[in-house]
């Protein structure tokens, strides 16, 4: 096992499942669409110093193509949904609901992909659905998650997009770095939510105040270079099948800081609707056959 691959992933959840935290708190003062508006700008101003090693990619037709509908579906559709979901929903809530992202790659794999759909993919699914219902139904309106049902119905949306990113993903990889791929997204994001953050700028009242700003600069450096640096620097360490694993821990992140810092109260039907969706994603995700000891082969 390598402990200090496994640190680094720890630490880049830890950073994505912040990343709730820091939007909601933008929020208060800001434009939901302008906050993300701004975290792509800064960030690709991260990425400027890199363009002239991005020139070097051989660009085709079908490649330019591919690469636009995937930033359509992240960060434009994506962002548009998560924005609309913390807007009303909790945190907490939000963040369970990103669990059902890989049992929503796995079907949509199966029906674009033409990938086998398992039996224990349509059992998880099933499961985890049902938990997330129960989390919906649960919720109460309160003055920071006005309609929590619709906050999560939002968050769905925004998993499918994510879902597709990751489905067009699974070809651009093949082509282009994972820098380039995160660098076109935020260049793209900031084209394309300029005209919003114009639209809110003469419509709602902006404060730039110091918790929007500093919450601004998180997400657009340390969420989208750090945790993606820490991210990809812990694959060098660790396999991607099992560095994919660690991506369970941002729900459970997002949980316990939405608690500390938003003071978002966990209900017990929270936890066990919590407990049902992840346990949905453990049915889907591991085969009990990984869990069995390798028979030691007589000489």
């Amino acid at each position: 096992m390598n402990y200090f691959g496994m640190l680094l992933l720890t630490i880049a959840m830890f950073i994505w499942g912040s990343s709730f935290i820091a939007l909601k708190i933008a929020m208060i003062d800001l434009g939901p669409l302008t906050v993300i508006f701004f975290r792509m700008l800064i960030a690709s101003l991260c990425f400027v110093y890199f363009i002239k090693d991005f020139l070097k990619f051989n660009f085709t037709k079908k490649n330019i193509q591919l690469l636009l509908l995937l930033a359509f579906f992240e960060p434009c559709l994506y962002f548009i949904f998560e924005a609309k979901a913390l807007q009303n929903t909790t945190v907490s809530q939000a963040g369970m609901i990103t669990s059902l992202l890989p049992i929503i790659v796995g079907v949509a794999a199966g029906y674009f992909l033409k990938e086998k759909i398992t039996k224990r993919l349509i059992l998880g699914s099933i499961v985890a659905l049902i938990g997330a219902i129960v989390l919906s139904l649960q919720a109460t309106a309160s003055v920071d998650a006005p309609n929590p049902i619709l906050g999560n119905i939002y968050e769905f949306l925004a998993m499918v997009c994510g879902a597709g990113y990751t489905i067009v993903a699974r070809y651009l990889t093949k082509e282009f770095s994972a820098l380039f791929i995160t660098a076109f997204q935020v260049f793209i994001g900031t084209i394309f939510f300029f005209p919003f953050f114009i639209y809110e700028y003469t419509q709602l009242v902006l404060n730039f105040t110091f918790n929007s700003v500093i919450s601004l600069f998180y997400l657009g450096v340390i969420v989208t270079l750090g945790g993606y640096g820490l991210y990809n620097y812990a694959l060098t360490k660790i396999k991607a099948s099992k560095a994919a694993i660690f991506i369970y821990l941002i729900p459970i992140f997002a949980l316990i800081l939405a608690n500390q810092i938003l003071n978002e109260k966990i209900t017990f039907i929270e936890i066990i609707a919590s407990a049902i969706i992840l346990f949905g994603v453990f049915i889907s995700e591991f085969s009990p056959s990984k869990f069995k000891r390798k028979k030691i082969k007589k000489i």
